[in-house]
């Protein structure tokens, strides 16, 4: 037993002293890990990869709102066509609203239907073809930020949206700068598109330090900018102002009670058939006020409209005036001399001629 033990002990001794004697891995820095040597690029996924093709078919599918229908309808063969590339079907249905991709037996990339469904949700998001038809290929990717729950308050939401756009869409145009993305805001979203490191950076400074080697590996704090956070709470007047009253050591006039203003007027002393009487006068009254207002409505459709005073022509002055002697005379010649036809006395000279002829034949 106690060999046993003996030789226990020197069993552990041996595997503590090997690990000891272990190479430790030298530390490096976590962004030389992380960083891509320049110009390397993923060799593209063919179909000699994976000849034999997928097992089962996928599907995903999303609906689409209303008002995205008309442009859907218009460039949906352009969507048939980037698929089917791909070996992937994709289905509109109007009736339901929604848009469908599917793999087929062809298709030989597994990813590339996770690719269609996100092509189909940026087009329900109100993102257009030419820019959604990116995300097709390997270098980009996307990513759809729902904006609407952080703010409970919808007139805070819509300011803060409204910021992020910037005046004139300058501010989302300094973003797609920064970051190599296209940016839409739509609704409660913000849809995003570009290469994967674009979607993480935020600041041209950021850019500019990671272009020099020296810096890369270096924190950069030291040249960020430092914003103080003024936080300063504009409260809200409100709408209706209350002027208030000078104060007076008086409280104010009673007011009158019914029975004050009956003394006031003298109906207190009157019986209540007279009361009821000056009531029944009192509602005729507007009663007949009441009739003869419809009445003088009803009457306007019988009145005829004024009629505009009528104009009368101004006599035509001597220096525009027609000389029909002189028209009439050009009428006269016109009939009498037709087109090509000859004029009396020509005819005269012409028939003399003929008998001339006629007299030297004989």
């Amino acid at each position: 037993m106690a060999s046993s033990k003996q030789d226990g002990q020197a069993a552990a001794s041996r595997k503590s002293e090997f690990r000891s004697q272990k190479p430790k891995p030298q530390s490096r820095d976590e962004s030389e890990l992380l960083t891509v040597p320049d110009g390397w690029k993923e060799p593209a996924f063919s179909k000699e990869d994976n000849p034999r093709g997928l097992l089962e078919e996928s599907s995903f599918a999303t609906l689409f709102p209303k008002y995205r229908e008309a442009y859907l309808k218009e460039c949906w063969p352009l969507v048939q066509k980037a698929l089917s590339e791909h070996h992937v079907n994709a289905t509109l249905d109007l009736i339901e609203g929604s848009m469908t991709v599917c793999t087929t037996k062809k298709t030989f990339d597994p990813y590339i239907i996770i690719r269609a469904r996100d092509l189909i949700k940026l087009l329900a998001r109100s993102v257009s073809f030419e820019q959604a038809v990116r995300i097709l290929q390997d270098d980009v990717a996307c990513d759809i930020i729902k904006i609407g729950s952080l703010v409970r308050n919808k007139e805070r939401f819509v300011k803060r949206r409204q910021r992020l756009i910037g005046p004139k869409g300058s501010t989302l145009k300094a973003l797609e700068l920064l970051t190599n993305c296209y940016i839409m805001v739509q609704g409660n979203t913000v849809s995003a598109i570009g290469p994967f490191s674009g979607l993480k950076e935020t600041l041209m400074i950021k850019r500019e330090l990671a272009k020099d080697s020296e810096l890369r590996s270096q924190s950069w704090e030291r040249f960020l900018p430092q914003f103080k956070h003024k936080n300063v709470n504009k409260r809200k007047e409100p709408k209706k102002k209350t002027v208030k009253k000078e104060y007076t050591p008086f409280p104010p006039p009673q007011r009158e009670s019914q029975i004050d203003k009956e003394l006031a007027t003298g109906e207190y002393f009157l019986k209540a058939s007279q009361k009821r009487r000056q009531k029944m006068e009192a509602i005729k009254a507007k009663q007949a006020e009441a009739l003869s207002r419809r009445q003088e409505e009803r009457n306007k459709a019988f009145i005829p409209p004024k009629e505009k005073p009528v104009v009368k022509p101004k006599e035509a002055s001597t220096e525009t005036k027609i000389d029909v002697a002189a028209i009439k005379e050009k009428v006269k010649k016109a009939k009498s001399k037709k087109l090509g036809a000859l004029t009396a006395e020509e005819v005269k000279l012409k028939m003399e001629a003929d008998e001339k002829k006629k007299k030297k034949k004989k």
